[in-house]
């Protein structure tokens, strides 16, 4: 095991302020970081010794030696646990859990992601498969601190066995459910699980609370029962390594992997990069970016993908499609620039939303209202290829334009999907409703 870094800022909020130095020797479970403001505490997830507190990171060298144990935290009122753990939303958002579940829902609802929205990561499906109880240990503190009458899990339907667990799970439980969600991108937006579970469509503004509800990803129930029951501070993290590897582009997935971890160490566990590739990616196809092999894993990491090649398009005219869905300007454009094509033209969907951070946020995720004014401006522009990020919906309003214009379309997952052997977004196949369960058993 090589050095551990730990980022400051592993959450939504301001980055942490040190609260160890250089030459500290520190256990697994030692307190290094506290919030400055709005954030979650870091802890060591080793064993070792400090060798550096610089910039926006702590650096340890861990003991040859590793034991189990951890520090505990302080026994407190099941809400002061979650936020003495550091907990945060492990599905990538981060924001500080005790927070979250600091808001009274007056009987409303937990709403337990657990979609696992992008392709390729598998790990949110395996937890349920294999530590289903402490899953549920967790829905339930996190239904008992926010005062919420109800729990429902939101899951793809595709994912039989997980869901088979889930029901045998709750099905003695008079106030946990499950509703099933078809296999399109992005079911597992906050507001498309509100929408699809509660029939109530957000505002992009809005948050779940403003249904009745708080939406809370799988991983991190499970880190909520870890808290109370083991006074186990949140440490490690649940996530999925694949793409171009020695061994073939199966999933491998690892359950409680030390935060601080590389990219490279994961990677060679899971066999090492097979020859020559495009990019690593941190997080989803998606919504993930890309990494250098040094970068340590956070609390917010879901996956680790090693890519194919990427296309050459010898410097073509290309047009982009900022979608809120994915990739933002600067990452698509930075995928253009690995295909070797020249931007002519931006333009943003039309269910895009501006927030207030500049950041877009989608109208109705996962409805599209076309995109026909777009290609067509692409078009007029003399852009020969367009590159889009877009949901399963607008992919396939993309498509019922863009080839009639002569447009060659790319969507920022491709090099993605074809090395993991998915599908490409493209046409959509399937529909977008899911018959659910009798009475949500």
């Amino acid at each position: 095991m090589g050095n551990l870094q730990f980022l400051l800022r592993q959450h939504v909020g301001a980055p942490c302020e040190p609260v160890v130095k250089s030459g500290d020797k520190v256990k697994k479970g030692t307190l290094i970081a506290v919030p400055a403001g709005l954030g979650a505490n870091i802890f060591s997830s080793v064993y070792g010794t400090v060798q550096d507190v610089v910039g926006d990171r702590i650096i340890i060298e861990p003991d040859k030696v590793q034991e189990e144990e951890f520090v505990p935290i302080q026994d407190g009122s099941h809400l002061d646990m979650v936020k003495e753990a550091g907990i945060v939303g492990m599905g990538g958002a981060g924001f500080p859990t005790g927070v979250k579940l600091g808001t009274d829902l007056n009987g409303g609802y937990i709403l337990v992601n657990a979609v696992e929205c992008e392709p390729g990561l598998y790990h949110n499906i395996r937890q349920i498969e294999d530590n289903i109880e402490m899953t549920l240990k967790g829905v339930k503190y996190c239904m008992e601190i926010s005062n919420a009458a109800k729990a429902v899990f939101a899951i793809k339907a595709k994912n039989k066995k997980a869901v088979e667990t889930l029901r045998k799970a709750v099905h003695d439980e008079d106030n946990i459910f499950i509703h099933l969600l078809p296999d399109i991108y992005p079911m597992g937006e906050e507001r498309a699980v509100v929408r699809e579970v509660l029939g109530k469509l957000l505002d992009p503004t809005q948050l779940p609370s403003a249904a009745d509800s708080i939406v809370v990803n799988v991983e991190t129930a499970l880190r909520v029962a870890e808290a109370i029951d083991l006074k186990k501070p949140c440490f490690s993290k649940n996530l999925t390594v694949i793409g171009k590897l020695h061994g073939g582009n199966a999933p491998h997935v690892y359950m409680d992997v030390p935060v601080g971890t590389s990219v490279e160490e994961l990677i060679e566990r899971s066999g090492g990069i097979d020859g020559v590739y495009g990019e690593v990616i941190m997080g989803g196809p998606f919504t993930g970016h890309s990494t250098a092999l040094d970068a340590p894993i956070t609390k917010t990491t879901g996956g680790i993908i090693v890519t194919m090649e990427f296309p050459d398009l010898h410097g073509a005219p290309v047009g982009l499609l900022i979608c809120a869905c994915a990739g933002n300007e600067a990452r698509m454009r930075e995928v253009c620039t690995k295909m070797n094509g020249n931007v002519v033209s931006v333009g943003t969907c039309k269910n895009a939303f501006e927030m207030k951070n500049g950041t877009l946020k989608c109208q109705d995720p996962g409805n599209c209202p076309g995109q026909a004014q777009k290609c067509l401006q692409f078009k007029k522009d003399r852009a020969e290829y367009i590159i889009i990020g877009n949901c399963s919906d607008c992919s396939n309003t993309v498509m019922g334009s863009a080839p009639k214009m002569k447009l060659k379309v790319f969507h920022l997952t491709d090099h993605v999907m074809r090395t993991i052997g998915h599908p490409l977004y493209r046409r959509l196949t399937v529909s977008k409703q899911e018959a659910q369960l009798p009475n949500g058993k």
